[in-house]
């Protein structure tokens, strides 16, 4: 699971004061996005070998790059084609604008929307400016890139136009299947195959795998892409500690076979593998899938960032008593927790469904591992910097209700913010345990709802904790300020994340439901938060922080029982009331006010770039390290992985 940014704070500002202020991260504008520069200093610090791990983690992690592009629609790896083409043509700069916003969403429906963007030029233009034998193509996907109406949603889980939640959605999961024809059916592969409809009429799965090279498992779905990233990780894997190139080694076996058993061995070797280089790269988050069941493909290659690392490793350490401290029945409480591996990370690679604005993820999800091995938790300290330096305190004094609650938010904010990120992430996911009733994971029961109540579960976590003692005895927060801060972003985030939806009326992003639900939901039970207006403005405040606090543990209670029970009615009873509808009149004004305030409001990251220097035996013998700037230069290049010869 993953923490998505809301506020833009400086990463554990209170150890990191005292430097000099830093450069602008942000190299580029498009639009309503910010492209911003990521960097990873410790590197340097890494052996030679190490380097040479990081290398080719990193080059398996450009080599799955391009899958997401048609998991999130069938037409979209054919799109980037020919918007690749058009932009390193002679009149590419037209074109340019565009393919960066598609690049950086790997599509043309907004990441965190779900919606589709047009591109600011015409089609007569675009297929002018392809070469002769790719106009034909150009007509073919001239609804997918030109018509709003042609496949509106990436992921739709509240369609309205009579269209089940898979029919109303763009995503490429299943292909001519209806809700009604999963019934009865049992995947083999539920995170990683794409489902379509049989000659038989049956339901289908078309397995994510690159085959075996005995010829005994055939290749299946991505295959090319799966064994180039094989290859880059056979390399890793030879210059890798043996215990972490076991972990590599089960990964590979899992993308030859795609059976949901060898990533479980993967899932379980690599949390136990404690490793100062890691990585991610498989099928992994279910969000784009309105079932929740589909994983899509990402990758990030990060070190661990020693001066932050002591924060996280001091949460995990406390994880039961955290967990004995929940609001939630003693049936649901998990006994013998096992302290998360808990590490603040900078990251040389962050590709396919993984983004910049990911400060925070505990993986892995399957609750097979996490109650035999327990999870890694990371906090994206690269990111996060980046993201600071990007942006400053103008939302804050636009949304902030008072001149006190901006206060406390210039002092504590970013505390509060990085806090909440750690606590959602290490003692957040993973904490509780289900009715042994269950036969299957949570998921299973809660369906299209699962990913949005355990994002407000783990949010609901910190909010309940944050007040705690402990965290004071652990020198882990300066003020009970801090809880304020974190209550105040809290109420103001259901506000201020509309301006990241600018059509219709409905929330289909699960972070963004979830903490809607959050404020809402207390608002109604408790009057704790209040809407209130001033000068034509609406703000949100909170009235009274002792009643906020009863109404985060009453629904972090229940959020607990339902996922404990696989109680789909209850959950789905209070989403949709809570978490999926705004007023598009109040979102229009959130937008025009940030349109104001002149700040990007969506990110996309440029990663560092290594070079390998390789000598006449073909081996590494040097890996450096350099900070590009160029978002598109870059994505060029990854692309060029699979061009005519290689790159």
């Amino acid at each position: 699971m993953r923490h998505i940014i809301v506020l833009f704070g400086a990463v554990f500002a209170s150890l990191l004061k005292g430097q000099a202020p830093e450069a602008s991260s942000m190299t580029e504008r498009v639009g309503d996005t910010g492209f911003i520069q990521v960097e990873a200093e410790s590197f340097r610090k890494l052996t030679p070998k190490q380097q040479e791990l990081v290398y080719w983690l990193s080059e398996a992690s450009i080599a799955i790059d391009p899958i997401i592009y048609d998991q999130l629609s069938r037409f979209g790896l054919r799109q980037k084609r020919l918007l690749e083409t058009a932009t390193t043509g002679p009149a590419g700069r037209r074109f340019a604008s565009f393919t960066k916003l598609f690049l950086a969403n790997r599509g043309n429906r907004n990441d965190t929307t779900a919606q589709k963007f047009l591109p600011d030029f015409g089609f007569d233009e675009f297929r002018q400016a392809l070469p002769e034998n790719l106009r034909k193509e150009a007509d073919e996907l001239r609804p997918s890139l030109f018509d709003p109406g042609f496949e509106p949603l990436m992921t739709a889980k509240s369609p309205r136009s009579g269209l089940d939640i898979l029919q109303a959605s763009a995503n490429n999961f299943y292909s001519g299947v209806s809700l009604a024809d999963l019934k009865g059916f049992t995947e083999r592969y539920p995170l990683n195959s794409r489902l379509v409809m049989g000659a038989g009429g049956r339901p289908e799965e078309q397995v994510y795998r690159a085959g075996t090279p005995d010829g005994k498992i055939a290749p299946g779905l991505y295959a090319m892409y799966l064994t180039k990233a094989i290859g880059f990780l056979e390399r890793a894997a030879a210059c890798a500690e043996p215990a972490q190139a076991a972990v590599i080694g089960n990964l590979i076996r899992f993308y030859r076979t795609g059976e949901f058993q060898d990533w479980l061995t993967f899932g379980a070797s690599w949390v136990q593998n404690d490793a100062s280089v890691d990585f991610t790269n498989g099928f992994i988050e279910v969000y784009r899938d309105a079932r929740g069941a589909k994983g899509t493909s990402q990758s990030f290659v990060s070190i661990t960032d020693e001066r932050l690392n002591r924060l996280m490793a001091k949460i995990a350490g406390n994880a039961q008593y955290f967990e004995n401290k929940a609001p939630w029945a003693d049936r649901y409480r998990k006994q013998g927790v096992k302290p998360p591996l808990a590490r603040a990370v900078e990251t040389v690679a962050e590709t396919g469904d993984f983004h910049v604005t990911t400060i925070g993820v505990n993986l892995p999800n399957e609750n097979e591992i996490h109650q035999k091995y327990g999870t890694k938790s990371f906090l994206f300290t690269g990111s996060m910097r980046a993201l600071n330096r990007a942006a400053g305190y103008s939302s804050l004094q636009e949304f902030a209700s008072s001149e006190d609650e901006t206060a406390i938010g210039r002092k504590y904010g970013e505390e509060a913010e990085d806090l909440m990120t750690a606590m959602h992430e290490i003692i957040g996911h993973g904490s509780g345990q289900p009715n042994p009733k269950l036969a299957k994971d949570a998921r299973f029961y809660l369906k299209e709802y699962f990913s949005t109540l355990e994002e407000a579960r783990a949010d609901l976590m910190a909010l309940w904790n944050v007040t705690d003692p402990k965290l004071s005895e652990l020198d882990l927060i300066t003020s009970p300020n801090v809880g304020k801060a974190m209550y105040d972003s809290a109420a103001r985030a259901p506000l201020t994340q509309l301006r990241r939806i600018p059509k219709g009326d409905t929330i289909e992003e699960d972070h963004q439901r979830g903490r809607q639900l959050i404020a809402h939901y207390v608002m109604d039970r408790t009057g704790a938060i209040e809407r209130v207006e001033r000068d034509g403005k609406a703000y949100m405040r909170v009235r009274d922080y002792g009643r906020m606090r009863e109404g985060i543990g009453a629904l972090l209670a229940e959020l607990m029982r339902i996922k404990a029970e696989g109680d789909y009615e209850a959950i789905k009873a209070l989403i949709d009331k809570y978490g999926v509808r705004f007023d598009p009149k109040l979102r229009d004004q959130v937008v025009a006010r940030f349109r104001r305030l002149n700040v990007p409001t969506y990110w996309a990251g440029v990663n560092p770039d290594l070079t390998a220097t390789f000598g006449p035996d073909g081996k590494v013998v040097r890996v450096d390290i350099s900070y590009p700037r160029d978002f598109l230069k870059q994505q060029l290049w990854y692309s060029a992985m699979y061009a005519s010869g290689g790159r």
